[in-house]
C-alpha cells in the first residue's frame, strides 16, 4: 500500500472519530481542529506508522484542511447528493466524502486518482451501497466543478 493510501486511510479514521465529538455553534470546527492532533497520534500508534514522517505530514494536511473547509464541502455534499441530508448520511460516508471533496476541489491531485483511492477505502470500511453512493457524489462534483458559478 502506498504512502498516500495509508495517509488517506488514517485521515479517514481520524475524521470519522471526530464525527462523534460534540461541537457547539460558537466553537464549531475550531474544537475539532484542536482535538484532531491527539486523535491522529492515537491512530498512528495503533497502526505503528510512526517511522515515516511523510505519512503523518500528508495525513495531517488532509485532516486539517478538510476541517478548515468543511462548511463549503458540506454545501457541495448537499448540492450533489440528491435527496440526502447530511444527517441521513452514514458517518463513514460523510467522513470519506468530505476528505475526497477537499482533495478534488482544493488540491492539484487528479480527481480520478482521488476518486479511485476514496472508493477503495469505502469498499474496505463501508458497505457496497456506500461505495456506489460515494462514487456517484464524487463523480457529480468532478463533472460539475467547472460549472459551480452557474
Amino acid at each position: 500500500m502506498g504512502l498516500r493510501r495509508k495517509s488517506r486511510e488514517m485521515a479517514f479514521k481520524v475524521l470519522y472519530s471526530l464525527e462523534y465529538e460534540e461541537v457547539d455553534e460558537k466553537t464549531g470546527n475550531l474544537k475539532l481542529i484542536e482535538l484532531y492532533p491527539e486523535k491522529l497520534r492515537e491512530v498512528m500508534e495503533d497502526l505503528d506508522n510512526k517511522s515515516d514522517i511523510r505519512i503523518k505530514e500528508f495525513t495531517d494536511f488532509l485532516i486539517k484542511n478538510t476541517l478548515l473547509n468543511v462548511e463549503e464541502i458540506d454545501k457541495k455534499i448537499i448540492r450533489y447528493s440528491q435527496n440526502w441530508s447530511l444527517e441521513r448520511l452514514a458517518l463513514t460516508d460523510k467522513a470519506l466524502l468530505r476528505m475526497g471533496i477537499y482533495e478534488i476541489i482544493y488540491t492539484e491531485t487528479p480527481a480520478a486518482i482521488v476518486m479511485d483511492e476514496i472508493i477503495e477505502i469505502a469498499k474496505r470500511f463501508c458497505s457496497e451501497s456506500s461505495s456506489k453512493f460515494i462514487n456517484g457524489v464524487l463523480n457529480a462534483i468532478t463533472n460539475g466543478k467547472d460549472r459551480e458559478s452557474e
